[in-house]
């Protein structure tokens, strides 16, 4: 289980707060979607959860463990894909991924298995030997989904995932994070299209600027607007326009 409990955190002093008392939990086997419009706070919450930084106030939980007493033993069962698939570009992709699973522990086994398995999901098994600097940035985040998968994560976080990538690779990864949902993996990612997240999600919260505005189901969420043809794009339109809170626990 991923438990944010009101979660605050600032960039400075007297600085409005980037994210404001987020509460939300998402259970193993879900596809949890974290919407919101550029500026709302997911990258800011996302980089909470994965250690990158420190909450000023409020607790972060997975499966268990405090993201600030055992931010180690966190990093272990998580894997990330950021935002920005910034990678060591004199690397070959072969020697990254291998890298990666060195940090992890993998066994040259499994790291083979592995390394194969989804170079081939992805359709770039081919490039495996060239430098990351020759990727483009689709190539490059495929990559880092590879890297993020590497170790079998409990808990998969991605930062606007399909960024970058053509309609058959966002498929593709659509697909994969349905498995892992199927595995009882905690699937969390942030976007702000609103047609990916209601094709995938089992739960979505909205937040804008910084507090949750919306979570629930897909159908919770559409039923909540009380009319017919109702779409998750519009209710988050509306509120992430006025900024008016529906509710906080569907």
């Amino acid at each position: 289980m991923l438990k944010i409990a009101n979660v605050t955190k600032s960039y400075s002093n007297g600085a409005e707060p980037a994210v404001k008392d987020l509460s939300l939990q998402v259970e193993g086997g879900q596809i949890f979607g974290f919407l919101g419009p550029n500026g709302a706070g997911k990258s800011t919450t996302i980089k909470m959860i994965v250690g990158i930084l420190r909450q000023d106030s409020g607790t972060i939980e997975v499966n268990g463990l405090d993201n600030q007493a055992d931010p180690v033993g966190i990093k272990r069962i998580i894997g990330y894909v950021p935002d920005e698939p910034n990678l060591y570009e004199k690397m070959t992709a072969v020697k990254y991924l291998n890298f990666i699973a060195d940090v992890y522990g993998v066994s040259e086994e499994l790291r083979k298995e592995r390394i194969e398995k989804y170079s081939k999901l992805f359709e770039i098994d081919k490039n495996l030997g060239d430098e990351l600097s020759s990727f483009s940035h689709g190539m490059k985040q495929k990559i880092a989904v590879i890297s993020a998968c590497i170790h079998d994560p409990q808990v998969i976080i991605l930062d606007e995932p399909m960024v970058g990538l053509d309609p058959r690779s966002s498929f593709i990864l659509k697909d994969l994070l349905a498995k892992l949902a199927s595995e009882n993996k905690i699937v969390f990612f942030s976007t702000h299209v609103m047609e990916v997240a209601e094709k995938i999600c089992d739960r979505v919260a909205i937040i804008n600027h910084g507090k949750l505005v919306a979570q629930g189901t897909i159908a919770e969420l559409k039923a909540r607007q009380g009319e017919e043809g109702a779409s998750l794009e519009k209710l988050f339109l509306e509120l992430t326009d006025s900024g008016d809170v529906l509710s906080e626990n569907l």
